[in-house]
């Protein structure tokens, strides 16, 4: 007598998890605070400045102390509670804000406290991102993956929206004391949201208490398989991706748009692939998924250099609004990725690999805007889509040798392979 087939995960049954839901609603929270903090300063910054120089700085907090701060702090959500990391770097970050408010700060103190915030939200992400995990099962990971990344496109976008409103009604010092309360709204939602959980790896565990030790494991742990090296190098691509949305101001400017094209250029390009990318990971099956993986991460990038054309706006929107529904392969990635590590090597790895997207999108934005100066924006965008497409094929067929043909027992084949990965990672980091 055969049994029917288990039915596929749904969003509602991701949703019924009280902990995502928690987790979740904090995450909208807390990353749409940090836009609004970062758009409020630097218009604050170069209201008080006219400086386009500290306006730059400022933004930059972004990208600049993102770097230290995934490298050097986001082990501790693998050495400490992940619940009880991200309600400190929450309440950090919401005190932070808060003196920001102080009358009669100068500017370089504000500069300062904003990188500071910044420096506190990688530990942050690697506890999240690690804790979904913790919190789902095999099934529906991937679709709560793909609830966290719309949901984050949705929030790059609303929230820059959001920033700029706010501080034109109500100023920048309220837009700031408005972060500095969704940054508490987040951390009491996690503290009573979801369960309490053990430190994932033993005191001493990860290279110990030395900073600098933690990095090399960490390093060693994702670069040292062939496997998860080419899995995060397909996760930095996106740095060639998003070119477009780096340079959407002088592009548009150059077919007739200003500010509000600028707007839906990176509006649509990043809500197509909010609607898409859940749509894509409930309908194709994870051993497809996987297959389409490296096709799909060089489409990203290929489809990019049809702007050496110069396009016009709406062609251009609907371009680049198709190259990001192709990085739908990133939840593939990721997923396949996280089956890789080890639980007590999560954070850490989770931080290498949100430092290397999000300090390879900032450098890569600098570039590409050097770029601009000398040769037309839609130049710089096919180049950028062309050197991308041909490192998505490298990545795309070291994957392919490296992951089975999809078949009747392909699952069981990946599910056993990662397993053992895991087993002697653990193995190695014992012996040492």
């Amino acid at each position: 007598m055969s049994s029917s087939p288990a039915p596929r995960p749904s969003y509602r049954s991701v949703f019924a998890v009280a902990e995502f839901r928690a987790l979740w609603l904090s995450y909208v929270l807390s990353a749409g605070g940090d836009r609004l903090a970062l758009v409020a300063m630097t218009l604050l910054v170069y209201a008080r400045s006219k400086s386009p120089l500290l306006a730059a700085i400022t933004f930059a907090s972004g990208f600049v102390p993102y770097l230290f701060g995934g490298l050097f702090l986001s082990g501790l959500a693998d050495r400490l509670p992940r619940r009880t990391v991200m309600v400190a770097c929450d309440v950090s970050r919401a005190l932070l804000v808060g003196l920001m408010l102080a009358p009669h700060l100068g500017l370089g103190a504000l500069i300062a406290l904003l990188y500071v915030v910044t420096l506190i939200q990688p530990p942050f992400d690697a506890a999240r991102s690690a804790i979904v995990r913790d919190i789902m099962d095999d099934g529906r990971y991937p679709l709560a993956a793909a609830v966290l990344q719309s949901t984050a496109r949705v929030v790059m976008v609303g929230g820059a929206a959001a920033g700029g409103l706010a501080v034109a009604l109500f100023g920048a010092r309220p837009a700031l004391a408005a972060d500095a309360l969704t940054f508490v709204a987040s951390a009491l939602l996690i503290l009573f949201g979801t369960r309490a959980r053990p430190a994932a790896a033993a005191e001493g565990a990860s290279g110990g208490e030395n900073p600098l030790a933690q990095i090399v494991d960490g390093a060693r742990l994702v670069f040292g398989d062939p496997a998860l090296r080419t899995l995060m190098c397909l996760g930095w691509l996106a740095a060639f991706s998003e070119i477009p949305e780096g340079l959407a101001a002088p592009y548009v400017a150059k077919v007739g748009g200003g500010a509000v094209a600028a707007g839906l250029l990176i509006a649509f390009s990043q809500l197509g692939a909010a609607v898409t990318t859940p749509i894509f990971i409930k309908k194709i099956g994870p051993l497809t998924r996987l297959k389409w993986m490296g096709p799909m991460a060089v489409l990203a990038c290929a489809v990019l250099i049809a702007a050496i054309a110069r396009p016009g706006l709406a062609p251009s929107i609907a371009l680049f609004a198709l190259s990001n529904v192709f990085t739908m392969y990133q939840i593939a990635a990721n997923t396949a990725f996280v089956e890789r590590i080890p639980n007590e090597r999560r954070a850490q790895a989770f931080g290498l690999a949100n430092v290397g997207i999000v300090v390879g999108q900032g450098v890569a934005f600098a570039l590409a805007g050097a770029a601009a100066e000398v040769v037309p924006p839609s130049t710089v965008v096919a180049l950028s889509g062309g050197l991308g497409a041909l490192i998505a094929c490298g990545l795309a067929l070291r994957w392919r040798r490296m992951s089975p043909a999809v078949g009747r027992h392909t699952a069981r084949h990946l599910g056993r392979e990662a397993s053992l990965t895991r087993q002697a990672l653990v193995r190695a980091a014992r012996s040492n």
